[in-house]
């Protein structure tokens, strides 16, 4: 049983995204999303990945703290 707390690398390895700081910041730099949209609704998820962060979300699993994160760094006003 894996106990470790879910981060922000492994939720992008969960989502078969590059877990690596510089993916990361590469992925938030190039995804950012107004404010009205959604992080689960937003058009570059796949099915999967959208449905994974929806359930994540809507049952309050242990990964919803670093789906929040993500939510946060796609919501932010990008960095000049």
């Amino acid at each position: 049983m894996d106990t470790t707390t879910p981060t922000l690398e492994t939720l992008f390895d969960q989502l078969g995204l590059d877990s690596s700081q510089e993916g990361i910041e590469r992925f938030t730099a190039e995804h950012r999303l107004p404010d009205d949209v959604k992080l689960v609704d937003a058009p570059f998820w796949s099915a999967q990945q959208a449905s994974f962060l929806k359930e994540q979300l809507h049952v309050d699993a242990e990964w919803a703290p670093a789906v929040d994160d993500l939510n946060a760094l796609l919501h932010e006003p990008a960095k000049a």
